[in-house]
């Protein structure tokens, strides 16, 4: 008989900041002070300090409450953007120095936690979920990743052929306007290529790319309307600050490790190896297990608590968690030191 287990780790950990931001977003004052700080050095500390590793789901176990919570957080993502732009704009009267808190605070729990979900949404079969998903990034201006990670990411991870695979030497700075725009590329040529090959063909209108365009000018557009050319401008800075967060994953999640190309001219398959992972328990339930990236690109469709970590000979594992690592990305000097000799050193060791 299969196991079932609650989902109550990441829960805790995902919904912890949702009365936090909606007070700070509303009030201001230390609700969105503590918003920040959880999102930030509460989750590092915990990670340094709590030096543990939460245990592999048995192969059989079961979650029936995993895509509840992914449903739960995907509502609670619209109302607090919508709450993010008002404050951020400054229609909700806040000072100065909270703008900015809150701008930080829910362009982190975006940026961590909303990317996070709306990435576990695309990856489920049932069409309600798959959209809820799609509608998350499309209201963070990002709509084309829906395609471009599951039809190109997935396909030609840690190759060239990948945009979003950061080779290695490349800083952050470089790879993410490349990463952004080969993206969006990409995935429409898939989009193009997938729609050809239907019988009868897809009508324009029906076209995925269609949505991400006009979706995420609609948003811009109802928070234009409803806080003017600040919450334009709001909406705008909050989906940038969520979408860099994302493409420091991928840009942290593969850096320099790469495929290599066999006599037939096609690349090795994909194995542990070419990613890289993160045990650090708090922000693995933060991010819904998305540190245990060799598990997901091993088995796409497997939900997140059932993720596994490979043996550590099997696949380079980060020194510190996936938000810690992300924000050393962004000082590429630190980051070439901390990181090229870890690269160099497993690519020997293959």
């Amino acid at each position: 008989m299969n196991q079932t287990r609650p989902v109550t780790p990441f829960a805790l950990a995902t919904l912890a900041p949702l009365p936090l931001l909606a007070m700070g977003g509303t009030a201001g004052g230390v609700w969105i002070w503590a918003a920040l700080a959880y999102l930030t050095a509460f989750t590092f500390a915990l990670d340094q300090l709590v030096a543990v590793t939460a245990p592999d789901a048995p192969e059989d176990c079961a979650f029936p409450g995993a895509d509840s919570l992914l449903t739960v957080l995907a509502i609670a993502h619209f109302a607090l953007l919508a709450l993010a732009v008002r404050a951020v704009s400054g229609a909700a009267g806040l000072a100065p120095a909270e703008r900015v808190a809150a701008f930080l605070a829910f362009g982190l729990f975006f940026g961590q936690i909303s990317n996070s979900n709306a990435h576990e949404l695309i990856h489920r079969a049932r069409r309600p979920l798959h959209a809820l998903g799609q509608w998350i990034y499309i209201s963070l201006l990002f709509g084309h990743h829906s395609s471009a990670h599951p039809r190109v990411h997935h396909r030609f991870v840690a190759t060239p052929l990948d945009p979003n695979s950061a080779r290695l030497g490349e800083s952050f700075y470089h790879f993410a306007p490349r990463a952004w725009t080969g993206s969006f590329r990409e995935g429409l040529r898939a989009e193009n290529r997938l729609g050809a090959a239907r019988t009868p063909p897809r009508p324009a209108w029906r076209h995925p790319y269609v949505a991400y365009v006009a979706g995420g000018l609609a948003g811009l557009g109802l928070s234009a309307l409803a806080f003017g050319l600040p919450g334009l401008l709001a909406h705008l800075g909050l989906a940038g600050h969520a979408t860099a967060q994302l493409l420091l994953s991928d840009y942290v999640q593969h850096y320099g490790l790469s495929r290599a190309r066999q006599p037939d001219g096609r690349f090795e398959p994909v194995a542990p190896r070419h990613s890289w992972n993160a045990p650090h328990w708090f922000s693995g339930h933060l991010m819904l297990n998305a540190p245990r990236h060799s598990d997901h690109h091993a088995h796409p469709a497997r939900p997140y608590p059932a993720l596994r970590l490979p043996p550590a000979p099997e696949a380079p594992t980060l020194p510190r968690g996936l938000p810690a690592m992300a924000t050393l990305a962004l000082f590429p000097t630190a980051w070439r030191r901390v990181m090229d000799r870890r690269v160099t050193r497993w690519r020997a060791a293959r």
